[in-house]
């Protein structure tokens, strides 16, 4: 097993505002709109060296989107920001009727996804949020897993034409991902090359599976992970690759395991190269106040449970294999 190691921890919206800054810098047809939260979406370095490109919207969401859709017709590029369940959920018609099915140039940029919002609570941690923007047709959904990562993706999609979900954090998490590594949407990021099992991973559960393939490793178990930052499109190459020499797999995401990642990986397999699969994400529940480390335990979004799914998808390999 490769090893791993970070020495710094930020959280992903500050990659989020690092990247929208530096676009912004290289393209003067980016603006952006916020619903009140500049501070919490960091993009007051973004208002503050473009004040004639920044506007703020108020605790309006849906009238944010219809705004950033008209943006676009004058061949603007709007980043959108706000919490991720204000983003989505609240805005959902919005998203479908005026970006989504004319396929607008908007980019939606949620942050406080998640279990990790914490103690704001269930009202506020979507976790539904990956399904919603996936379903929608030519909706491109990213999820990146660290400072850098973010940064970067947001520097990409502001290069991408069409309309793009970018989903991040609150908590501050390892910075893992050496900087300028390059950002290719629809790419997915080979992080350990293994013969066990494969380990696909999105956003923070990203260096959850790092801490469990050494753990793994402990145990003579060789497992290959995967980031999958870019859930749609899905990187079907490298899934059905990686399986094919595997033969079993693990997804482990921050969302309902009902249409988020596991749900796409399991798909695409069921069609192509039929699997053990098991998910790691939250089973059909709400979440509830608490700190993101604690809330991440009880749900069972920790390395601890990614081993022992991958205990269990080894055994119904080897049950299949007779």
């Amino acid at each position: 097993m490769k090893k791993f190691t970070y020495t710094e921890k930020k959280d992903t919206r500050s990659g989020f505002g690092a990247g929208l800054l530096e676009a912004g810098k290289s393209n003067p047809n980016i603006v952006a709109l916020c619903a009140d939260l500049t501070g919490s979406l960091k993009m007051d370095a973004f208002e503050k060296a473009f004040p004639d490109r920044f506007f703020q919207c108020g605790i309006a969401e849906a009238n944010m989107m219809g705004i950033a859709a008209g943006m676009t017709i004058g061949g603007k590029i709007p980043f959108t920001g706000t919490f991720a369940n204000f983003s989505t959920g609240r805005v959902y018609d919005q998203i479908r009727q005026s970006i989504a099915y004319s396929g607008k140039n908007v980019k939606i940029c949620a942050s406080h996804a998640g279990l990790t919002l914490g103690e704001d609570g269930a009202t506020h941690q979507i976790l539904e949020d990956i399904g919603l923007m996936k379903m929608l047709p030519g909706m491109t959904v990213i999820n990146p897993c660290d400072y850098n990562q973010t940064k970067a993706a947001t520097i990409a999609i502001a290069k991408h034409i069409g309309p793009v979900y970018l989903r991040f954090g609150r908590p501050s998490w390892p910075i893992f991902i050496p900087e300028n590594t390059p950002f290719e949407i629809g790419k997915a990021l080979l992080l350990n090359e293994g013969s066990d099992v494969s380990i696909f991973a999105t956003g923070h559960l990203v260096w959850k599976a790092i801490e469990a393939g050494m753990a793994l490793a402990d145990m003579g178990i060789s497992a290959e992970i995967i980031n999958i930052h870019t859930i749609k499109p899905l990187d079907e190459k490298a899934v059905i690759q990686s399986v094919s020499k595997t033969g079993c797999a693990i997804t482990a995401e921050e969302h309902q395991i009902n249409g988020g990642l596991g749900d796409s990986i399991c798909q695409l397999l069921s069609r192509h190269l039929p699997s053990p699969v098991e998910m790691v994400g939250v089973k059909d529940t709400f979440g509830e106040s608490g700190t993101p480390d604690a809330l991440m335990t009880k749900y069972g979004l920790d390395s601890k449970n990614i081993v022992f799914a991958v205990e269990q998808v080894l055994q119904r390999k080897k049950e299949l294999a007779g």
